[in-house]
């Protein structure tokens, strides 16, 4: 792709979607109920990408691999075993800083 200024058109549109594990790509992906194929990227400095990877694939709700193993990933998963990623609840979170800050 050239740079798109977004890419949830072509996620909506998409029946799997191979990606990094960028939070944002991961989450946008998930939340519109798309399977998901994470692939790491091992040259990244501190490998931050993936813890995120791996929690979501013990999770069950991705297919993690690294370019080596891509095609054998593709050849060989099951996308019917994927769990459906539950929604976000912000709502939480401010109740959480609510009490935090004292505002009840």
């Amino acid at each position: 792709f050239r740079f798109k200024d977004s890419l949830a058109g072509d996620v909506r549109r998409a029946d799997l979607v191979i990606s990094h594990a960028g939070a944002g790509s991961c989450l946008e992906t998930l939340e519109e109920g798309k399977p998901l194929v994470v692939v790491i990227n091992e040259k990244l400095m501190d490998n931050h990408q993936l813890e995120l990877a791996k929690r979501l694939h013990r999770g069950g709700h991705v297919f993690c691999c690294n370019c080596s193993t891509l095609v054998e990933t593709l050849q060989s998963m099951d996308l019917s075993t994927l769990k459906p990623f539950p929604p976000g609840q912000p709502e939480k979170f401010a109740l959480f800083l609510d009490n935090v800050f004292g505002f009840q």
